[in-house]
Parts: structure tokens; C-alpha cells; sequence
């Protein structure tokens, strides 16, 4: 199975959506709450190049936020990926 993180935030109605789908595929994940982690944030700014939550990363290759999550299961792609050991 592969490696999943997820940059998030508490109230984040995207984060929420991109959890479930992958929940609903029982697909764990680790989560990284950057609300109040200044670190984590930058962090999270560095690897991604981007400011908003959520980002997402299956092994280690960034793969963008809720709606690039969403397109890939859409395109048929995310099984694939998910599919690789991490």
C-alpha cells in the first residue's frame, strides 16, 4: 500500500472531502494539521510550492489538493498510484 500524507486544516471543508474519498477507498493516511504548526506549514509550502490545504502526497510525489485528488479517481489513475508500495 502506498504512503499517504495529508496537509490539513481543522475546519477545512476540502481537507474533509479529500480524507473521505481516500477513507472510502481504506486507504490510511498521515495526517499533518498545519493550523497552528508554523513548521509543519513551511513545510508544507516548501514540498508542495503552494499555500492552501490541503496537499496531498502518495509516496513521496505531490499530487496536489482535493480537486487534483478527485480527478485522478475520476480519471481512473488513483487506484494505480494508491496501488504502489510506499
Amino acid at each position: 500500500m502506498a504512503k499517504v500524507e495529508i496537509y490539513t486544516t481543522m475546519w477545512c471543508g476540502y481537507c474533509a472531502r479529500a480524507k473521505s474519498l481516500l477513507e472510502k477507498k481504506g486507504v490510511a493516511y498521515e495526517e499533518m494539521d498545519v493550523m497552528e504548526d508554523v513548521a509543519k506549514r513551511a513545510e508544507m509550502r516548501e514540498r508542495s510550492r503552494r499555500t492552501t490545504v490541503p496537499q496531498i502526497f502518495i509516496n513521496g510525489q505531490h499530487v496536489g489538493g482535493s480537486d487534483d485528488l478527485a480527478a485522478l479517481e475520476q480519471a481512473g489513475k488513483l487506484d494505480a498510484l494508491l496501488a504502489q508500495p510506499g
